[in-house]
């Protein structure tokens, strides 16, 4: 097969799937609404179930809503009539997917939604389908032909649940105000959990903080900065307020003879760029980069609570 034709197949199949992506602006309607709202007022849990295929793509969804503030896993429908009914509990719902709606291994969680007055909520293509006509909210995905040149493989309409499935999770995200501290609790490694720490989880505090006063001379100026090794110097007014800086930089820059004998204040640079204690890690270390910059102090109404070094930073997102 020549390299042009492998590449116009492959574009074949993005156009494809993305026909039946953007279809699916026609779904949120007045349903769409009715089920994000049934599943905010779920006491319990969201049980995500499907066959197949589109029983891998209901796992996802279901990772996807357990992460972001809305307490979910999957059942599998063949292990459901197995037992594995006694997991659904009165106070959840459940969320079906099935392209064609008719899905016997669905029956036995269809019947048990029905016999104990569980929501059943559900996605499928299939508007005559079992599963649609006993939903308690169903939404219907607009057919297409699978990407698939067989038209047989699940593609465009795996693709569709997903995004789908996404809308509905993101949607209960922002209706919660599930936030970046929320995130946090429920990422706790991986590059998300390392994004997501706080400079006040990792800055240096009290002792080790390089500070002096702005009427000290710089010879005890020096000798306070090569002590702490963060390159600089926070210069603090009788408040404790921070009014300055002093870093390597500044040093290289007015060195002579008589810097000793110079007044501290008379040497700094003033307003030094400060963070507050809520910063992110990954937003501390964009930013130093983007000044050049090594350290920052992290303050409160300009006072120094800590500093952080850009060491700090890449020690924990590497």
């Amino acid at each position: 097969m020549k390299d042009q034709i492998i590449i116009q197949e492959a574009k074949r199949v993005l156009n494809a799937e993305l026909a039946g992506i953007k279809s699916l602006s026609k779904t949120f309607n007045n349903k769409f609404v009715k089920l994000v709202r049934g599943i905010i007022n779920t006491k319990g849990r969201v049980i995500v179930t499907g066959m197949g295929k589109s029983g891998h793509i209901a796992n996802k969804i279901s990772a996807t809503l357990a992460s972001t503030g809305t307490p979910s896993f999957f059942v599998h429908p063949a292990e459901a009539s197995h037992g594995d009914l006694g997991m659904i509990t009165k106070d959840d719902c459940i969320l079906a997917l099935s392209n064609s709606g008719e899905s016997s291994e669905l029956n036995a969680i269809i019947n048990y939604s029905k016999r104990y007055s569980v929501p059943l909520y559900s996605i499928t293509a299939n508007s005559n389908g079992i599963l649609y006509k006993k939903s308690t909210v169903g939404l219907i995905l607009k057919k297409f032909n699978e990407a698939c040149s067989l038209n047989l493989a699940p593609t465009t309409s795996t693709s569709m649940m997903l995004i789908l499935g996404d809308s509905i999770a993101v949607t209960l995200l922002k209706l919660k105000g599930f936030d970046q501290e929320d995130f946090k609790i429920f990422h706790p490694g991986g590059n998300i959990g390392k994004d997501l720490i706080r400079v006040s989880e990792i800055m240096h505090t009290g002792k080790k903080l390089p500070l002096i006063n702005e009427n000290k001379f710089m010879d005890k100026a020096l000798i306070e900065m090569t002590r702490k090794s963060f390159g600089c110097l926070g210069i603090i007014n009788a408040q404790k307020k921070l009014v300055g800086i002093i870093t390597d930089g500044d040093l290289r820059r007015k060195m002579d003879t008589k810097i000793i004998e110079k007044l501290v204040k008379n040497i700094m640079t003033k307003n030094p760029l400060t963070i507050n204690e809520n910063f992110l890690i990954g937003e501390a270390l964009n930013l130093m980069n983007r000044r050049k910059i090594t350290s920052l102090f992290v303050c409160k109404e300009n006072k120094p609570l800590g500093i952080i070094h850009i060491h700090d930073c890449l020690r924990i997102t590497t």
